[in-house]
């Protein structure tokens, strides 16, 4: 019962912590407090498989667990969607950059040269 105890714990720690995605350079230190937590919840969640935990539907603590770890998977995925937009928007303002320090870069020229297509 002790190991439910800390993976229930967890888990709420855990999505706490993704309700509020953070901008900028506190983002960093937030993706490491999120994989220290997630690898904690798995090693509890190994220890619960060795015992044979059986999930049990008419159990209140089991089903909080199930709606805890559904809202932390939604919570996550936005936390990645946050994560791909930032990481499309840097590539934008990246290729920006370069066209605006170098606007010929992209311009293949063929001034002087002549295809003759006949055989």
């Amino acid at each position: 019962m002790q190991l439910i105890d800390q993976l229930l714990q967890g888990s709420a720690n855990l999505f706490k912590l993704l309700a509020d995605i953070p901008k900028g350079e506190d983002r960093d230190e937030y993706i490491v407090n999120i994989n220290n937590m997630l690898d904690k919840r798995g090693k509890i969640i190994e220890g619960l498989a060795q015992e044979g935990f059986q999930f049990d539907e008419q159990n209140r603590i089991h089903r909080t667990l199930l709606d805890l770890d559904d809202g932390i998977k939604e919570r996550l995925g936005a936390v990645m969607n946050a994560i791909k937009q930032d990481m499309a928007s840097l590539q934008k303002t990246k290729k920006s950059e370069q066209q605006y320090f170098n606007p010929y870069s992209n311009v293949h020229v063929m001034d002087g040269m002549y295809y003759d297509k006949k055989n």
